[in-house]
């Protein structure tokens, strides 16, 4: 077929998107120009836009060539010794199983020990292979737990990439400065131009690094603009607050309580609260007081009852002469402009009595040295076992709980805690498996891995989940022995295996790698009792052959990080 037999015209200006109207509506309803109807149409669309596509390109100017990126900048730190470097490309390579249950079978879960691994490698201080950088923002990028550990590892390459690559931004917001160099911390001409002129996410950044470094400094510069910032920005800001907190930043947060930010009076009345020594904290401690006081009347009554006994001779029995002290509560019938200033907030949640909420919200800021020379001069774990008028034990202990919480306070969280053998093992306080946790943060590691091996080796692991995720890792000893007879026993019994999964999982990433030969004795099948779970033994035996897997594969990532 001859293709030039129908002419051809000069395309006109706009003769690219005429040919591409012509193209849409079909060659049978608009001919291209200098062409008939008919077969020879499609194909002179066709030359016709050869044509103007090398027109097109012909006609461009040669583009400025873009500026070179600068080289990225050096990591001063170590490498990776060659087989941990393998180690990693192989944690890395790895992909999350699709599987939606059932059965994981005895191969360890190398996406679960790439946080431990990064740790480990962080705390001894090596610099990343640079052909792996790229699987690890990608693994970051993903997985929004791993990216402060991933980052640290990668270093300042890692930023260096990201602002080359737009789908790793994220290691930019991530970290501090990570949009912009910051200035250094003495150049005070850098810092306070870039406090006031840079982007937000930049201020937050220096604002927190100079609080690490200075934490006065920190507090003076955001006094230098706190009026002028948007409500939300000071909240973000008064946030930062809480690294270095200390009684030097008592003014600031005072004057913070009459911000016409409701959170931002919220945040600096928490603050506040946490500083025991604080006006504010003086204040909530007369209030709290004005609604707790030891009951002396029901005392009397009970010493009268038992007088009268007496003079009729009824005999009592032993120790049936002293009166039981009452804890008496009288919770506040209104919330004044004073307590609200105060960060009390006065609207109740759905559901719940306001002088319960105001009640509970001035008890929780109180500062827990009150409660001593408040209720007789008793320690707290006798002040937690005094009984509590009129049903008010829970709400008085939950606020006791937080204001534990809060103030970091071991005593107080001890008190509350309770003996973890007790036969509810909530303690006198502590209403929730969560408000039971944070109360374990309060304590050493060592005190916090006993009190939870002696909840387990009392109860069992059905309740001990979320006390696990406060313990340290490695796990102690003691509890890690806990937590593996514990699943023996479950096992034993024929338990639901799948119940168990998520303990099994824990014991993977945090059980001492040196437990490993004590578990040699439970990789097999054991016998299933009558009421077993049907295969509930294989299950069992595969659970326990891949803890032992994964524990000599932990001993063997922490053999290769510590070699020379």
């Amino acid at each position: 077929m001859n293709r030039t037999s129908a002419p051809v015209d000069a395309p006109a200006t706009g003769a690219w998107e005429g040919l591409v109207t012509t193209a849409l509506l079909g060659t049978d309803r608009r001919t291209p120009p200098g062409t008939g109807p008919g077969p020879e149409a499609p194909v002179a669309l066709l030359d016709a836009a050869a044509v103007e596509t090398v027109r097109r390109r012909a006609g461009l100017r040669p583009a400025r060539a873009a500026e070179r990126p600068q080289p990225a900048p050096e990591d001063p730190r170590p490498p990776l010794p060659p087989a941990a470097a393998r180690r990693l490309a192989l944690l890395l390579a790895d992909r999350p199983g699709a599987s939606g249950g059932g059965r994981r079978g005895t191969a360890p879960d190398l996406t679960e020990l790439l946080p431990q691994w990064l740790t480990a490698a962080n705390a001894r201080g090596f610099a990343p292979p640079p052909q792996l950088l790229p699987a690890l923002l990608d693994a970051a990028r993903g997985r929004t737990d791993l990216r402060p550990s991933a980052l640290e590892f990668a270093g300042p390459r890692a930023l260096w990439l990201a602002r080359l690559n737009s789908d790793w931004r994220f290691a930019l917001r991530s970290t501090p400065g990570g949009g912009a160099a910051l200035p250094h911390l003495e150049d005070d001409d850098g810092v306070r131009q870039l406090w006031q002129e840079g982007l937000f996410a930049e201020r937050v950044a220096l604002l927190s690094a100079l609080r690490s470094r200075d934490p006065a400094a920190a507090r003076d510069l955001l006094a230098t603009t706190w009026s002028t910032e948007r409500a939300e920005d000071r909240l973000m800001f008064l946030d930062s607050l809480r690294t270095g907190l200390g009684p030097d930043d008592e003014p600031f947060l005072e004057q913070a309580l009459a911000d016409r930010s409701r959170n931002v009076r919220a945040t600096a009345a928490e603050l506040l609260s946490a500083l025991p020594g604080s006006a504010l904290a003086a204040r909530m401690a007369v209030r709290a007081e004005a609604c707790v006081a030891i009951d002396h009347t029901q005392a009397t009554q009970d010493n009268r009852a038992n007088q009268a006994n007496q003079a009729a001779g009824v005999t009592q029995p032993s120790g049936g002469t002293v009166a039981t002290p009452t804890i008496a509560v009288e919770a506040p019938h209104e919330c004044d402009p004073g307590m609200e200033r105060d960060g009390v907030v006065a609207k109740a949640p759905t559901g719940r009595g306001e002088r319960s909420w105001w009640f509970g919200q001035l008890v929780e800021a109180a500062p827990l040295g009150t409660w001593p020379r408040r209720l007789g001069g008793r320690t707290p774990r006798e002040i937690v076992a005094l009984p509590v008028t009129d049903d008010w034990q829970g709400e008085l202990h939950a606020a006791w709980c937080r204001a534990a919480v809060r103030q970091r306070d071991a005593e107080w969280s001890r008190a509350l805690l309770g003996e973890p053998s007790a036969p509810e093992a909530g303690g006198p306080g502590a209403v929730s498996l969560a408000e039971r946790a944070k109360l374990l943060g309060a304590l050493d590691a060592a005190e916090r891995a006993e009190w939870v091996a002696g909840f387990i080796a009392t109860h069992g692991l059905s309740e001990a989940f979320q006390l696990l995720g406060v313990c340290a890792v490695p796990w102690a000893p003691p509890l890690g022995r806990a937590v593996v007879d514990a699943l023996n026993i479950a096992r034993d019994a024929g338990s639901y295996p799948w119940s168990f999964s998520g303990v099994m999982g824990l014991a993977e990433r945090c059980l001492d790698p040196s437990e490993a030969g004590r578990l040699d004795a439970l990789l097999a099948v054991p016998d299933e009792p009558e009421n077993a779970s049907p295969g509930a033994g294989g299950y069992w035996a595969e659970a326990f052959q891949r803890l032992v897997t994964t524990l000599r594969l932990r001993a063997a990532m922490t053999e290769e990080l510590n070699t020379p």
